[in-house]
């Protein structure tokens, strides 16, 4: 079976069961938690919390530092404290982005879905327990962290994510929820799974899944999935808007038909 690393970089590489794994190199997998130590930090970090987060002793941490330092793939931070990600990383942002099939076909369609509906429109992809966006074209309202690629989300609580898991049975889509940490973003964000799987259930019904104020205050989200031929999920488009301006009801008459032909652009060119 392929072993993915786990995107938490709390749990270190010999905790995880690679032992049957003959072609896993390990110090490569310890080199990538290193890196994968800034996901969530709120600054740089020093060299004892990058072996703290990556769960690798401190010795390790200092060889690793200093080679990917060495690579380009981190540097010193502001007044020479601590460490950043290196800009050699946005290389390779740029060959997922210019390379992955999806995204290339999905592009023009969304921006000429943007110019029509004229609210943001966002494109992401399915990681199972969450998405990540890989595009992202804003509207007036927005700030700048949100316009960022690379943004995880879960699944379980997003227009997107649950467009996605619509297209699973139920018993993947429950296994999925079961393993995710079912969190209340706002007052009325759903966390019963039972209750979630009825919202997946009326999406797959709809072909769409809506979202009114669970992840973001004053924010109603449409979300549509973006499949393989054979069903499997690959992405999602999301468009947005506020509830200042919207309604409900006039956002998913408005935005319902645009997404779901846009959808059907992009997997008809896949």
């Amino acid at each position: 079976m392929n072993k993915r690393l786990r995107a938490d970089p709390s749990q270190p590489i010999d905790s995880l069961p690679y032992e049957d794994d003959s072609l896993f190199v390990r110090a490569a997998g310890r080199a990538m938690q290193v890196l994968s130590a800034f996901h969530h930090a709120s600054g740089p970090l020093s060299l004892s919390e990058i072996a703290l987060r990556a769960g690798i002793d401190r010795s390790a941490a200092q060889r690793l530092v200093h080679t990917l330092s060495k690579l380009g793939y981190l540097r010193r931070g502001p007044g020479d404290r601590g460490y950043l990600p290196g800009i050699r990383l946005l290389d390779h942002t740029l060959d997922v982005l210019r390379l992955d099939p999806v995204i290339q076909k999905a592009t023009p369609v969304l921006l000429e879905l943007r110019k029509t509906i004229r609210e943001r429109v966002d494109f992401s992809l399915y990681d199972e327990t969450r998405i990540i966006y890989a595009l992202r074209m804003q509207s007036k309202r927005e700030t700048f962290h949100a316009t960022l690629v690379g943004h995880s989300v879960p699944t379980y609580c997003t227009a997107g994510g649950r467009a996605l898991l619509s297209l699973l049975p139920d018993e993947a889509a429950r296994d999925i929820i079961q393993r995710t940490p079912l969190h209340k973003y706002t007052a009325k964000t759903v966390v019963e799974p039972a209750a979630i799987m009825k919202i997946i259930q009326k999406a797959r019904t709809d072909g769409y899944a809506l979202v009114v104020e669970e992840f973001l205050h004053g924010e109603v989200a449409l979300g549509v999935a973006i499949s393989r031929g054979d069903g499997v999920p690959l992405g999602a488009i999301h468009v947005a808007g506020s509830l200042s301006e919207w309604t409900p009801e006039d956002f998913v008459k408005r935005a319902s038909p645009l997404a779901m032909e846009a959808a059907r652009a992009i997997m008809g060119s896949l």
